[in-house]
């Protein structure tokens, strides 16, 4: 299971800052959004990125003064430095799942006396997947 513990950690922590669509003039590597596929739909293809929905204008006009669009605008602020530091939080989660899962794979290949049945073994669970997707 430890490679694809460390697939989904990973193409997850590039999901979380949305490295694996184009925004803007940024356009990701082909393999980041094909892998990135196959995290989020199981299909090692190219995804279909929805363009951003643009929010219905509202046909009522709102009266509220000044003050009250201030507090909006710092309301906005406050979501974005909440969503900023739980997308670090989770990549720092992702990170750490990577370190100690190769941690566990360098101390289970090296500390045991069937070396071959452990490289075997995680050779087969990064092979069965990709098996599994050209199927």
């Amino acid at each position: 299971m430890a490679p694809i513990v460390l697939f989904f950690a990973l193409t997850g922590a590039a999901q979380l800052f949305s490295l694996h669509e184009a925004h803007g003039n940024y356009q990701p590597p082909t393999v980041l959004e094909k892998l990135s596929s196959v995290h989020k739909d199981q299909v090692f293809a190219l995804g279909h990125h929805h363009e951003p929905v643009e929010p219905k204008a509202d046909s009522r006009k709102s009266e509220a003064g000044t003050a009250s669009r201030a507090a909006s605008e710092d309301e906005g602020d406050n979501t974005k430095l909440a969503t900023i530091a739980l997308k670090a939080l989770f990549l720092l989660v992702a990170l750490c799942l990577v370190l100690s899962t190769a941690l566990g794979l360098w101390m289970g290949l090296t500390q045991t006396r069937q070396k071959r049945l452990g490289w075997m073994l995680v050779v087969a669970g990064a092979l069965m997947p990709v098996g599994l997707l050209l199927m």
